[in-house]
């Protein structure tokens, strides 16, 4: 019997459609994006590197050096060196490598860097990651493209705010677990949206005005007043827990906010928020509130829409019917402290 390759020797279709196969094989879609998460490499020498490459991430390897065949893939728009062994002068080359200056995403978040690196020749950069180094100044900033829309330098050594007035078309800014104490130099910053300055040593809320920004965090920095976030009425989420302060106040204006979080403060009493019409969370733990009389006028305006309340390790929280009490003024009430309302 003859075999089935045999069969269709001499058929005009069984040609047809393996000179189909070969066309699709020629055809086949370039490779796009090159995925070596976790791999722990200690170089690139045995990977493959395909010229057409448009995203390469190289997160949680041992990398100490950047492969130069990466600087010829003319088409890269992201590059990932999340959690490498990088130090600033194994980045060093980047900066001349001409033929990826269209790169729209540079990550080097969790490495060894003790700089900004210089990443002026990608004049179309979007985001630009370099959290978690041993940085100590944002100086080299100036050199990024203004195109910026999100820059996260957090868990650094960063002391001072500076070289961000060009960053027009900034939306998200990551300063978090730095060394700031003061609020500067973002008055310019006309369209950030999120401001991320936990974990510092702040003091005093400057904000210069930007009346776009929906999110701001100053947790576990060293604020006594919550005066200084009146301009920002786009406002939806206020991160101020682990602070000093001692009153609630210039909130009236927040028309906007949903999540409010002043738990681990110095607060007596729940006061200047009954205007709020949007507020769902409500964080006021672990303060020195002493009952809940007067807490449904405090919150009139949002005792329909709150859903979140917590109160816990407040004298109030030991006062009896406590959870009885909240659900009652508060009807759409979903979780009181870590309690979920069935």
């Amino acid at each position: 019997m003859a075999s089935r390759e045999g069969e269709g020797a001499g058929d005009p279709q069984a040609a047809a459609a393996s000179g189909e196969a070969e066309d699709k094989m020629e055809t086949e879609e370039p490779m796009l994006c090159l995925d070596l998460t976790s791999y722990q490499l200690h170089d690139l020498s045995e990977v493959e590197i395909p010229p057409t490459l448009e995203e390469v991430d190289l997160t949680a390897n041992r990398l100490s050096s950047v492969d130069p065949r990466i600087g010829r893939l003319a088409g890269l728009r992201k590059l990932s060196f999340r959690q490498n062994l990088l130090d600033d002068d194994a980045v060093a080359p980047l900066s001349s490598w001409d033929a990826i200056a269209g790169l729209q995403e540079l990550v080097f978040r969790d490495n060894k860097l003790t700089r900004i690196p210089d990443a002026s020749i990608f004049k179309g950069l979007l985001i630009f990651d370099v959290s978690f180094n041993e940085i100590s100044s944002l100086t080299g900033l100036s050199k990024v493209s203004s195109t910026l829309k999100e820059l996260y330098v957090s868990k650094n050594d960063v002391a001072k705010m500076e070289e961000l007035e060009h960053f027009h078309a900034l939306e998200i800014l990551e300063l978090g677990s730095n060394r700031l104490r003061v609020m500067e130099n973002i008055e310019t910053l006309t369209n950030l949206q999120e401001l991320w300055l936990g974990r510092n040593r702040i003091r005093t809320v400057n904000l210069c005005g930007l009346k776009l920004i929906k999110k701001i965090s100053l947790q576990s920095n060293r604020l006594t007043s919550m005066d200084g976030f009146q301009e920002c009425v786009a406002l939806e989420e206020l991160y101020l827990s682990h602070n000093g302060i001692q009153k609630m106040e210039g909130l009236s204006t927040l028309q906007n906010l949903r999540v409010l979080d002043v738990s681990s403060n110095k607060l007596t009493a729940i006061e200047n928020i009954e205007t709020l019409t949007r507020l769902e969370d409500l964080w006021l733990n672990d303060n020195q509130i002493p009952s809940l009389e007067g807490i449904e006028a405090a919150l009139a305006g949002s005792r329909e829409k709150l859903t979140t309340i917590y109160l816990e390790r407040n004298p109030c929280a030991k006062t009896p019917n406590y959870s009885s009490t909240l659900k009652k003024i508060f009807p759409n009430l979903e979780q009181i402290d870590s309690d979920i309302i069935s």
